[in-house]
């Protein structure tokens, strides 16, 4: 199947981790960063957040569009971590991350990765998520403030970046590691064939 203008994909995001990924499926892409209000008011199951959050982005970039780009499916993408039903966002401070990583260390949390894909030309659009069991390792307080100190953690969902030197806190996972990345590609490549892109 040829690239065609059409097939190319709008990555609503400022993220270099999911930047990188979606040039590793060797399609045509372009940036566009969403400014999307992340705010939701009412109480939702992180399943139902991660794919509102997604939509909004990629909506929003559909509305940045001039009319002679509306060529390509916009993509967006939202992460949370959970942690005994508590949705634990991007620190708000190095107090807030050593708050998180404090409850994460020696147990299992879920990071939930909703991914969103809007045609430009049309709207249509699909979305949904994948959800990943991540266990981490139990740390002493100063190995958690040597953590923070690298500046990793500071924006990023649950405080932690585990294709980083956080990859040294986590003990294991049960699920997709690039739903824990950010993006997930296995469900983005399946959201795509409803576009008629083909990754492979």
């Amino acid at each position: 199947m040829s690239n065609s203008p059409k097939q190319r994909l709008i990555l609503a995001s400022s993220s270099p981790r999911r930047q990188e990924l979606i040039q590793s499926l060797g399609l045509p892409y372009i940036i566009r960063v969403s400014d999307a209000d992340e705010t939701v008011e009412e109480k939702i199951s992180p399943a139902e957040l991660v794919e509102v959050l997604s939509v909004r982005k990629a909506s929003t970039v559909l509305e940045m569009l001039e009319a002679n780009e509306k060529e390509g499916i916009i993509i967006g993408s939202d992460t949370v971590v959970v942690y005994q039903d508590e949705v634990l966002g991007k620190p708000v401070d190095e107090q807030d991350s050593f708050r998180m990583l404090k409850a994460l260390q020696g147990s299992t949390h879920q990071v939930y990765s909703g991914v969103a894909c809007v045609d430009a030309a049309t709207a249509k659009q699909v979305v949904s998520h994948r959800v990943t069991h991540v266990k981490m390792k139990s740390m002493s307080d100063a190995q958690i403030l040597r953590y923070i100190a690298t500046g990793e953690p500071k924006d990023k969902a649950g405080s932690y970046a585990i294709q980083g030197i956080g990859a040294t806190i986590v003990e294991s996972i049960e699920g997709d590691y690039f739903t824990v990345v950010g993006l997930p590609l296995s469900l983005l490549s399946d959201l795509l064939l409803s576009f008629e892109i083909q990754v492979l």
